[in-house]
């Protein structure tokens, strides 16, 4: 399989990128390149290979979303260090 300069130039106005003539040369020689490489790895004999779905094999550790009681406002804000009322004070970061 390979590119052509037309197909590199429809994938440039897709991703909204404009090349010249060099570029698109260029590109059309490195896209081509590897797809070549990934044509090689179309070869490999993997029939023996058993498929995997993820890498680790452990189940979901993800905990049952239950309601609990929130935190009281004045053991949250304890170790704050700055507060005001019920909040926390923190340094301004949008200029004016």
């Amino acid at each position: 399989m390979s590119v052509t300069i037309d197909e590199v130039k429809k994938i440039a106005t897709l991703a909204n990128l404009e090349f010249n003539e060099n570029e698109l040369e260029k590109y059309t020689h490195q896209l081509n390149t590897i797809l070549e490489y990934v044509d090689q790895l179309n070869k490999i004999d993997t029939s023996s290979v058993e498929a995997t779905y993820h890498p680790i094999q452990y189940p979901d550790v993800f905990r049952n979303d239950d309601i609990k009681e929130s935190l009281p406002i004045d053991k949250v804000l304890q170790n704050a260090p700055e507060k005001t009322w019920q909040y926390f004070v923190v340094p301004k970061v949008v200029g004016p």
